[in-house]
């Protein structure tokens, strides 16, 4: 007898997942409709104070956080702060059982793990709330999808570079954008109108984990001046600087006896595990490379005399918290994958430079590009990479440009989602946003 397996690619898994939970979501809603007649029924037609009243405050919230990854926690504690000290209550849902919210003692945040992946979509694609705020991309496109009762969705940048270098559609369908520097309005706004989509509610705040960064530095120990430290801070992707090159940057930068920091992305762990793996094996005896998976970047940052990157926006953590120079590789983006190749493509077809993305065009300003074809000489590279008062000027330009509102964020935020919460029509219905893979160039 021979047993057949049977192989669900993930497109086809992330589909049926999907048709699963929207059978779900039916069935809840249809289900919590009926229990809502039979108690008004019996209870002679009296409603409590709004429609989440029947069954208790528990079943629904206010202020709504989900965190996807303890990485992402800096991005959401100013906020924390911000709501504790107001006395105001909101609930804190993670994908991470390690969280670091669980180690503070939090009067008004209710803080909850919700599992990971599919467990924690199906979670939150049955939330009720009047307003969520998320780093997460991808809200009605794959298997996160808008509940029909949540009256709001708010998505915080995490990185000062430009918002549309997320993967495709990533933030067409919240009803809010949470920008760090005005600058990056204008995308949006050009993306929108691309695609047909309603225009959405764009608001400067800052960026919050730079201005908990900024704070911790304060806290740090002075830098060993005696050890001159190389920190390798890449992407992740096809595209990246690891993924693309690998052992041919690592070895001759080895070779040259500093200390060598390789930071990856934490999205590498998950989608670039085996190329990790063959790197970390090959530098095993390598007494002056370690691998740093901390969930904070700032201890690496604060011991780098230099850094070497690609397109990650930790440049900008970099160069705006530390004021050093920066090594840049720049090749070739598959630019299709990410919504600023819409910005590209001209009435005719054709693509503009890079240089239309501002992060792109930043980095030629603030970096002194590093070619691959001068790898083997690398050590002299950075020995004369002159930190000039030119690039000084332009790090200080890009900082106002892309981290406004320094030190405001998690206060300018939280006024933010309160303000929206007190406009909220009472019988506000959300509309079924339209499919983000409908033709929209028509």
């Amino acid at each position: 007898m021979t047993l057949h397996l049977l192989y669900i690619d993930p497109g086809t898994g992330s589909m049926l997942f999907s048709i699963l939970i929207g059978a779900a979501a039916t069935f809840f809603f249809v289900f919590r409709a009926l229990l809502i007649k039979i108690k008004l029924f019996f209870s002679g037609g009296v409603r409590g104070g709004g429609g989440a009243a029947v069954f208790g405050a528990a079943a629904a919230a206010q202020y709504v956080i989900y965190c996807e990854g303890k990485q992402y926690f800096n991005v959401f504690k100013p906020v924390l702060d911000e709501f504790e000290k107001r006395k105001i209550n909101l609930v804190y849902l993670t994908s991470s059982s390690d969280d670091p919210v669980f180690e503070i003692n939090f009067e008004y945040i209710k803080s909850e793990y919700i599992g990971e992946g599919n467990k924690a979509f199906a979670r939150l694609n049955m939330l009720n709330a009047d307003f969520v705020l998320m780093t997460t991309p991808g809200l009605q496109v794959y298997q996160l999808k808008r509940s029909r009762l949540v009256k709001h969705y708010s998505h915080i940048l995490h990185a000062p570079s430009d918002a549309t270098m997320y993967r495709l559609f990533g933030i067409d369908y919240f009803d809010s954008i949470l920008l760090t520097g005005s600058y990056q309005a204008d995308d949006i706004r050009k993306l929108e109108d691309l695609r047909g989509l309603p225009e959405k509610q764009l608001v400067t705040v800052g960026c919050t984990y730079l201005d908990v960064y900024a704070e911790k530095i304060k806290l740090l120990p002075p830098k060993d001046s005696s050890v001159f430290t190389v920190l390798v801070s890449p992407s992740w992707g096809d595209s990246a600087l690891l993924s693309r090159y690998g052992e041919k940057l690592l070895s001759p930068l080895v070779k040259t006896g500093w200390r060598i920091i390789a930071r990856p992305h934490p999205q590498s762990k998950k989608s670039e595990a085996e190329m990790l793996r063959s790197l970390m094996e090959k530098y095993k005896d390598a007494a002056n490379l370690e691998w740093d998976y901390e969930r904070e970047n700032i201890y690496s940052l604060s011991k780098a005399d230099i850094m070497i990157s690609d397109f990650s926006g930790i440049i900008f953590d970099y160069v705006f918290l530390f004021d050093k120079p920066v090594l840049y590789v720049n090749h070739k983006i598959d630019m299709r994958l990410y919504d600023a190749d819409d910005l590209l493509e001209d009435a005719d077809g054709c693509y503009d430079s890079l240089d239309r993305i501002w992060q792109f065009r930043t980095l030629k300003e603030i970096g002194i590009e590093l070619l691959d074809n001068f790898f083997d000489s690398i050590g002299e590279i950075i020995k004369n990479a002159s930190d000039s008062a030119g690039l000084k000027a332009a790090r200080h330009k890009a900082k106002d440009e892309a981290w406004q509102h320094r030190g405001m964020a998690g206060e300018l935020t939280a006024d933010f989602m309160i303000q929206t919460v007190n406009e909220i029509e009472p019988d506000f219905r959300v509309k079924n946003p339209p499919d983000p893979r409908r033709a929209d160039k028509e």
